[in-house]
């Protein structure tokens, strides 16, 4: 939640900052397909960070026994995880010129998106709004989606449900990024 929100910081923040976002633009692709690449790169970066953890899992089959299929969808969770946070921070980093301030703010998307299912959250919103505005805080919580993928589940609803979150913030991030080709 702390690591993947700063490598998202810089993904546009800083291209608008530097003034290349121009440059960029002015290449021989759609916004689209230059925001993909950029997410894509990021994604490999993660995912390459979290499997460099692998020794740990090494180290916890020879000291002990464990589910290995659980540790494995674990880590598909995390890598799922770790894209639509970077989803989030890509689409905050398009929108502000600052690293800092798409760091801070990517921090703060990414924690309440991983705290909306929490009965803190729930109780807070429980109060005034109606059950189907509880069920929709409760269905964006990832820790819902992922809890039910590090049981050793990966089931098709949490990856539809990462994947359509990632497709939503890097439509946003098309759209933040398009501001640019007509200044």
């Amino acid at each position: 939640m702390v690591l993947v929100p700063a490598v998202a910081m810089r993904l546009w923040a800083e291209e608008i900052d530097s003034g290349t976002i121009e440059l960029l633009m002015t290449l021989p692709m759609t916004t689209a397909q230059i925001v993909l690449g950029k997410f894509l790169a990021a994604w490999a970066f993660t995912t390459v960070a979290l499997m460099l953890t692998f020794p740990l899992w090494i180290t916890i089959n020879i000291l002990g026994d464990p589910d290995n299929g659980a540790v494995l969808a674990g880590y598909i969770g995390a890598v799922f995880m770790a894209g639509g946070y970077l989803a989030v921070g890509s689409f905050v980093s398009a929108l502000t010129r600052s690293q800092v301030i798409a760091f801070v703010i990517g921090v703060a998307l990414c924690f309440s998106l991983t705290a909306a299912g929490t009965p803190l959250v729930l109780n807070f919103f429980s109060g005034w709004a109606g059950d189907s505005v509880l069920t929709f805080i409760r269905s964006m919580s990832f820790l819902g989606h992922f809890e039910a993928i590090i049981k050793g589940v990966v089931d098709l609803r949490d990856a539809v449900f990462f994947l359509s979150l990632i497709g939503v913030f890097l439509i946003g991030n098309v759209l933040a990024v398009n501001r640019f080709k007509d200044a």
